[in-house]
């Protein structure tokens, strides 16, 4: 008996069921008290004519250390955890034609005896170890364990007991190892439960390659196609299982187009920033981009920022298709499109909470106010600095959703900025040539701030799902800019709105068109800036996401820009980019 068990190590994992069903009913036939039900003597005949053909094949020499060479070389293919199986269909590799099918079928659907992979796989023309006979066996013995206690007397003979007996110590060995690696391993999963503490970091990482080049009249003669680049690479680390520290480096070589208008001069302007150009260091020098940590407490969503930290990473900008989460790479080509400029007011360092306040019972569920905190001087101790007495700004918002295909936002944002710093900053401070960095979105007009100010910010947004192939979605705002000194003061508005196809050609691509009016002043003079501008500066924008896999999309993409900086000297612009993006 112990014999052809060793032999059968070299053969399938269907000869683990023959052996058992073979092997305890031939040794039980001379006691006619054995009971054997119609359906097991079925699948015992069909395996009893298989198995002393197959060993004969499995091991043609009777040198043991050869056999035992062969079923080392097999234990080391595949993975050879197990897990339980209730039911044959679901092994992807077991066919109803195949010779063990019956006996198979019997053995885990009556018995629960046999274990595949964890891939739903069963590997019938494999050999297997003895480790996983002995999984195989010991599970077997536990069902007849169950049998032994439950049936009557007369069911089990004595020779079957000896035989299970023999099984038993023929495979003392592999069963201990087992029952130590499971102990061991449930010792380990109860001390980390106990602790409650265990940190979980994957890196998420983000690569960007764009040619671009800028189009039309003196803005074309005066610009080249370029090849620019920014990547992202990030540390995302939970404690719980719910939280979130992210830690993100990151590095770009981008820098904006030189527009003109009809007299060959240059436009100052943020219209056209592409979201792969917010906070490009020009040279792909290297820098923290990004360090918050989200986590729950009760029903709310608290989120840290301790540098670079931005109003849409919290609070919901109802854009979908359109934003790719903070300025990705996989949405919109600017950050016009991508989201409601009143997002870009301020950055940096502070907190924010998310609150729900109604689930369910109204037309409004899921509703949620979100308000937040952010300053992007909060680590300079100076004068005017800190972070209170520096730049900062505060958002509220309150978020509802009808279904769930509507989602419906109301935004205030109070703001305060030093001389000469920008409205629509996103929190990132530093130069552009000789000026202020100018913002990341809208007109010099709407942007420049001459003397200290405090705003008040009024935004609406929605989105609207009228099915899963269509997503429609908008927003208005209204800037009101108190600035120190007699009529200074100003107003800026913006809005705009876009449809977009998911899915478009294939699953995965977006087909997208946007289109509104960038952050504008109307009737403001700005020092260095000819004319009064009058115009609104519209925005046209088409792309087309076109997923190559889970981790690589290209989107070429086209945005027209009319009367680009408010300008009287109007000129169109057009710029053209064909971007791809690599996640990982």
């Amino acid at each position: 008996m112990s014999n052809i068990l060793w032999k059968s190590l070299v053969i399938s994992p269907a000869v683990l069921g023959a052996t058992l069903l073979v092997s305890t009913t031939a040794m039980a036939a001379p006691n006619t008290t054995t009971e054997v039900s119609p359906a097991d003597k079925q699948a015992a005949a069909e395996v009893a004519q298989k198995p002393a053909e197959i060993i004969a094949q499995a091991a043609p020499t009777s040198d043991d250390a050869k056999v035992l060479e062969q079923v080392t070389r097999y234990s080391k293919e595949g993975n050879n955890s197990q897990a339980q199986v209730t039911s044959v269909s679901q092994f992807s590799d077991v066919q109803p034609t195949d010779w063990a099918f019956q006996a198979l079928q019997s053995l885990v659907e009556r018995y629960g005896c046999i274990a595949g992979y964890p891939n739903g796989t069963y590997r019938g023309n494999r050999a297997l170890t003895r480790y996983e006979f002995a999984a195989g066996l010991n599970a077997c013995l536990d069902r007849v364990n169950e049998l032994i206690a439950t049936a009557t007397a007369d069911l089990v003979t004595k020779q079957d007991l000896a035989t299970l007996q023999r099984l038993q110590e023929e495979f003392s060995a592999e069963l201990a190892t087992l029952r130590g690696r499971v102990d061991s391993l449930e010792a380990r999963t109860a001390e980390l439960e106990a602790n409650q503490f265990s940190t979980t970091t994957k890196l998420v990482g983000e690569a960007i390659f764009a040619v671009s080049d800028a189009f039309g009249g003196n803005t074309g003669d005066v610009n080249n196609t370029v090849f620019q680049d920014r990547v992202r690479l990030g540390l995302e680390t939970s404690f719980t299982g719910r939280d979130k520290l992210t830690t993100r480096l990151a590095a770009g070589n981008a820098s904006a187009f030189d527009l003109r208008d009809q007299n060959n001069l240059p436009v100052d302007t943020r219209e056209g920033t592409q979201t792969y150009q917010v906070g490009s260091t020009g040279n792909n020098s290297v820098r923290i981009d990004r360090l918050t940590y989200e986590a729950p407490i009760g029903p709310a969503q608290v989120y840290l920022a301790a540098s670079g930290g931005r109003h849409h990473q919290y609070a919901a900008v109802n854009n979908p298709y359109f934003h790719d989460g903070d300025d990705g790479g996989n949405g919109a080509l600017s950050t016009f499109a991508s989201e409601s400029p009143i997002y870009r007011i301020g950055g940096g360092a502070g907190i924010a909470l998310n609150i729900p306040f109604s689930s369910g019972g109204s037309i409004f569920k899921p509703s949620s106010i979100t308000l937040g905190y952010l300053s992007s001087e909060a680590n300079n101790p100076g004068a005017g600095s800190g972070l209170f007495n520096g730049n900062y700004s505060a958002l509220g918002q309150l978020n509802f959703a009808v279904g769930d295909r509507l989602a419906l936002a109301a935004t205030y944002v109070h703001a305060y900025n030093g001389t000469g710093s920008s409205l629509f900053d996103s929190g990132i401070t530093g130069t552009n040539g000789d000026s202020p960095i100018g913002g990341v979105v809208g007109t010099r007009q709407a942007n420049l701030l001459t003397a200290a100010a405090n705003s008040n910010s009024y935004g609406i947004s929605a989105a609207f799902r009228p099915s899963d192939k269509l997503s429609i979605s908008g927003f208005v705002t209204y800037h009101d800019v108190n600035q120190v000194g007699a009529g200074n003061d100003y107003e800026a508005w913006s809005y705009g709105g876009g449809i977009a196809l998911p899915d478009f050609g294939k699953k995965g691509n977006v087909l997208g068109i946007f289109g509104g009016a960038e952050p504008y002043a109307r009737g403001r003079i700005v020092p260095g800036v000819a004319g009064v501008g009058g115009n609104a500066p519209i925005h046209v924008e088409g792309f087309y996401k076109y997923r190559v896999s889970d981790n690589i999309s290209v989107t070429p993409g086209v945005i027209w820009l009319r009367a680009p900086g408010q300008n009287d000297a109007e000129e169109n612009a057009f710029i053209g980019t064909l971007r791809t993006t690599f996640t990982f």
